[in-house]
């Protein structure tokens, strides 16, 4: 099979960074395009970290030149931003793989939480890109909403449970992830003086990634109380989640069935860690039941399986290649 040219426009930042270490690997995407809102620069002067790896040219974004160049583009984009691309990349005859939030939710519910939607006819089109939920609609999509860091932590740690828990009572998660989930730019929030030896909560109960699990998982928003903290780590994500459960079931032997055939979630017999997940696009899951009160843990990378390596797996599925084709399976550890 030849080789499938795919682009990367947003290449700046962490997502864009991890994004070009997956494909320059890749045994079968050729990155021949990348941009963003600048050029005029390289690979290796954008991230020196690149230096002798790669020295492809960064370009300014054009719609036309990546058209020419590309198969299937990633737009590592802010919401909003990524719309004003997609619109024209999908004319022109490309797959597309976005990492914003702009095609993750119905526009009543992203116009609610974000901003007005200027691309409703391909938000209607959009395939969600969680495999574990849309595998099939990934394989004949031409554009893939990639899911949200947050969202792929709790998604997946509860659905095995779903039909177990008991109707209309609260689903609780709360989440912690390391610094690189907040982005490149600076803030006085992520300054090193306030996030280290530092540990707070923010936007609780009303982030906008709770109504894209409540959408996900078929639920009410009012259902879903998620409450997000930033923590001193530089990548990662721990989601502890508490549901009330009914019925006399198992849940460990519950979460080994209904993943035994999912590459990239691992049942896990103790507690899970962000440490055994990072550099990979595994979610590790633990289960704990007392009387009707469930917990579940779940552990990613954010900027892997919460971005972009979730990305290039939706990308593989489009491309008819396999799932986990080029795809980091080895953590950092230590």
């Amino acid at each position: 099979m030849n080789a499938i040219n795919v682009g990367v426009i947003g290449a700046s930042g962490y997502t864009g960074l991890e994004l070009l270490k997956i494909l320059i690997r890749h045994p079968k995407f050729n990155l021949s395009y990348v941009a963003n809102t600048e050029g005029g620069t390289t690979l290796s002067r954008l991230h020196p970290s690149l230096n002798k790896v790669h020295e492809l040219e960064v370009k300014k974004a054009d719609i036309d030149e990546c058209a020419a160049s590309c198969e299937l583009v990633f737009l590592a984009l802010p919401h909003q931003t990524a719309m004003a691309y997609v619109k024209p990349l999908i004319a022109k005859g490309l797959k597309v793989v976005d990492l914003s939030a702009d095609y993750r939710l119905p526009q009543d519910i992203y116009e609610a939480f974000y901003c007005p939607h200027t691309d409703t006819k391909n938000l209607e089109h959009a395939v969600y890109g969680l495999p574990e939920l849309f595998r099939k609609e990934l394989k004949s999509a031409s554009l893939v909403a990639n899911p949200g860091c947050f969202p792929t932590s709790a998604i997946l740690g509860l659905l095995p449970f779903m039909d177990r828990r008991v109707k209309n009572t609260p689903i609780i998660i709360d989440s912690k992830t390391g610094v690189s989930g907040a982005g490149k730019k600076l803030s006085d929030v992520t300054h090193f003086v306030n996030i280290n030896d530092n540990l707070f909560a923010y936007n609780p109960l009303f982030h906008r990634h709770a109504p894209e699990i409540a959408q996900k998982l078929h639920v009410d928003f009012e259902d879903v109380h998620f409450v997000p903290h930033l923590c001193p780590v530089t990548r990662g994500m721990l989601s502890s989640i508490y549901i009330q459960v009914e019925g006399d079931f198992d849940a460990e032997k519950l979460l080994e069935e209904f993943y035994k055939d999912a590459l990239h979630v691992r049942a896990s017999k103790i507690p899970v860690d962000m440490k055994n997940v990072a550099g990979t696009n595994f979610c590790d899951i633990f289960v704990k039941r007392k009387g009707n009160i469930l917990f579940i843990s779940s552990a990613i990378d954010n900027l892997l399986r919460g971005a972009s390596s979730a990305a290039v797996v939706n990308a593989n599925l489009m491309m008819g290649l396999d799932e986990d084709l080029g795809i980091p399976n080895i953590a950092y550890v230590p």
